[in-house]
């Protein structure tokens, strides 16, 4: 049987722990400072048995109406279609792109011009793989620091940065940043599958929307969430994201969002079973 917990228009300002696939994780969502609307982007953790789950991040699209429901659309969708698998692990591939693609359809089906990004991945013992529509990001660091995965952000900027065209702090201050050029109930939508990857013991998965990727460098990131306590790192994560749209500094970037990530923790082949609230410090 399937456990799912989702996250939608909630102001999660301390990161929740769960177990998750074998391990643990951590999720936070916060709405956009001063936001007087819901928090536009959405999260959600299906767990499949003791050691296979399915993690999904939302984010629906600034300057398009219904950003809240299409993030919504988005994560129901795939819990949806990989709750209809069961405990048949094996279907897990198949089913979130057909969630993709209901939800896809579901929120064109809205008539509004809304649309989102879709970050998923599926992990299963001691392997996983990324899904992506959109500029929500999927990064896997290990314990030392080293980016083991990391998607591509489906927008002008993101090739620009990949084709090394564009500095990746650069980036980060580029007036086309808002630009997305992959979503979930726009035209053409594509979706991006990841390799399989095999994580090691204490490796973390992050899934976040640009809450976190635009307000935070990428070593930042990696620094805050690759060791300790996975609820420390998560906060801490959440902790300078707000600072920076709170109170920008020069050079810093800053872009006042919704902020919503999942942080996933394998445990260590040496350490204790992780719990609800458990964190498994690095050695």
């Amino acid at each position: 049987m399937s456990d799912s917990h989702i996250f939608a228009d909630v102001d999660l300002r301390q990161s929740e722990c769960f177990a998750f696939a074998g391990g643990e994780a951590a999720v936070l969502s916060a709405r956009k400072p001063e936001r007087e609307g819901p928090n536009e982007d959405a999260a959600a953790l299906i767990s499949i048995g003791d050691r296979t789950g399915v993690a999904i991040v939302s984010d629906g699209a600034g300057g398009h109406p219904d950003g809240a429901a299409a993030a919504a659309i988005a994560v129901k969708a795939v819990c949806d279609a990989v709750s209809a698998v069961g405990d048949e692990a094996r279907g897990l591939r198949e089913a979130i792109i057909n969630g993709f693609e209901s939800g896809d359809k579901a929120i064109s089906a809205l008539g509004t011009g809304a649309a989102a990004t879709l970050a998923v991945v599926e992990i299963q013992g001691n392997t996983m793989r990324a899904y992506h529509a959109g500029d929500s990001m999927v990064l896997v660091t290990g314990q030392r620091g080293r980016i083991k995965w990391l998607t591509v952000p489906h927008s002008p900027v993101g090739y620009a940065v990949e084709a090394g065209f564009l500095d990746r702090g650069e980036a980060l201050h580029h007036e086309d940043l808002h630009l997305v050029s992959n979503l979930l109930g726009g035209q053409d939508m594509r979706i991006e599958l990841g390799a399989t990857l095999t994580l090691a013991p204490r490796d973390t998965v992050v899934l976040a929307s640009d809450g976190v990727s635009d307000n935070l460098h990428l070593d930042e990131i990696v620094e805050r969430i690759r060791k300790g306590p996975l609820r420390t790192a998560a906060n801490e994560l959440a902790s300078l994201g707000a600072k920076r749209m709170h109170a920008p500094t020069e050079g810093a970037p800053s872009k006042p969002d919704d902020l919503t990530f999942i942080a996933i923790r394998r445990r260590s082949t040496r350490g204790r079973k992780a719990g609800p609230t458990a964190g498994g410090r690095g050695s």
